[in-house]
């Protein structure tokens, strides 16, 4: 009986703490329940406001700011893009966007190992992967101005809003010679660094060539070409009444340069390239 009544006054506090904490975190979990159905109510009440005073006429958003990644088919860039609601269905854009151009023949290659050879030992070493031809990189930079209209949509909290854009604008076309590492007996190294217009011969010699040059061998050569392009695109727009804006658009850009521009040495010039892109948009409504 002693050791009974011991055990007794022992375990009851515990007990009883635990069934306290136990009505607590009920009491808790069903407060944050509460508070999650009542935000999810607010939301959409919030949504269907929006819906009808857009049917009503009223502007819902005044401006939007998104980001993108753009995959193109000769390349990858990124925009900034800025608009203006002026109505229920259109939009005014501007834009500013910068990328690499890239031939869709390039390929990138790994050298043959070199063996440098040393008093009493000798070294074998691979440079960096290159690409074979390549005789200048372009950096596209594009400011940019144009409307979106909006074309479809399905008036509901989660539809889809499908708008169509169009516009354009000046580019800048910065270009960087490519630089190569080749083999060369007269420098101490046994190495130098060449650009495709000092030796064309030997620039596409594959027996000289040793890796590509570092990225910024190129820069003290970059010259700047002035130029204009255009821009049409199609948007999915995934809950067109939310704040943020998350989107996926399929379109095509059309660049024009002053001066004939020459990326790889086996292709011919020109002034004009023209792709086609796929681009991930993220942003928010105000």
């Amino acid at each position: 009986m002693k050791h009974f009544l011991i055990a007794f006054l022992f375990f009851t506090p515990i007990f009883l703490y635990a069934q306290s904490n136990s009505g607590i975190d009920s009491t808790t979990n069903i407060s944050r329940r509460s508070l999650r159905k009542q935000k999810i109510a607010e939301r959409k009440a919030h949504l269907n406001r929006l819906i009808a005073e857009e049917e009503e006429g009223a502007l819902v958003y005044r401006k939007q700011s998104a980001y993108a990644l753009k995959l193109n088919t000769d390349g990858m860039s990124f925009y900034y893009e800025h608009g203006k609601y002026k109505s229920m269905s259109r939009t005014n854009l501007w834009w500013f966007e910068f990328g690499e151009k890239k031939n869709q023949k390039q390929n990138k290659q790994t050298p043959q190992p070199t063996l440098t050879s040393y008093p009493g030992f000798s070294i074998i070493s691979v440079g960096n992967n290159f690409v074979y031809g390549k005789v200048n990189n372009l950096y596209p930079f594009k400011i940019g101005f144009g409307r979106q209209y909006l074309i479809g949509n399905k008036g509901t909290t989660n539809g889809i809003a499908i708008t169509a854009a169009y516009g354009g604008g000046i580019s800048f076309g910065v270009l960087k010679p490519y630089f190569l590492q080749v083999a060369d007996s007269t420098t101490e190294s046994g190495i130098s660094d060449l650009r495709y217009n000092s030796d064309p011969d030997k620039f596409l010699d594959p027996s000289v060539i040793v890796g590509a040059s570092s990225f910024s061998k190129g820069i003290p050569h970059v010259t700047v070409i002035p130029g204009l392009h255009l821009r049409g695109s199609l948007r999915f727009d995934y809950g067109r009444f939310r704040e943020s804006l998350s989107a996926l658009e399929i379109g095509f850009n059309a660049d024009y340069y002053a001066n004939k521009i020459t990326i790889m040495a086996n292709n011919p010039s020109s002034n004009l390239f023209g792709n086609v892109y796929l681009a991930l948009v993220f942003g928010k409504r105000k």
